[in-house]
């Protein structure tokens, strides 16, 4: 089961620790109130379990707690907002 999404601040990504494999999303602040998602990376040991999608999810949640709005420059990112359109207002 996903440990609880931490933002790492040194290195500028969102972490989860999932059977002693870490998925992150990497990203970028802006002072305007932004934020550049710009790469997600789930290990192969954690393929095909769901765990970018709950990644995605837990960051997407996160980013809208903040008040935050989204680029986003990721792919895997960019895709799983347009299945999703409870986030698209996220979207600047």
């Amino acid at each position: 089961m996903p440990s609880t999404l931490r933002n790492n601040k040194s290195k500028s990504r969102f972490e989860l620790e999932i059977d002693d494999h870490l998925a992150f999303v990497e990203y970028a602040l802006s002072s305007s109130g932004s934020i550049t998602l710009l790469h997600t990376e789930v290990p192969k040991e954690l393929g095909g379990r769901g765990i970018g999608s709950i990644l995605a999810k837990a960051v997407l949640e996160n980013v809208r707690a903040q008040g935050l709005k989204v680029e986003p420059r990721c792919e895997f990112l960019a895709g799983y907002i347009k299945k999703h359109p409870e986030f698209a207002a996220l979207v600047n």
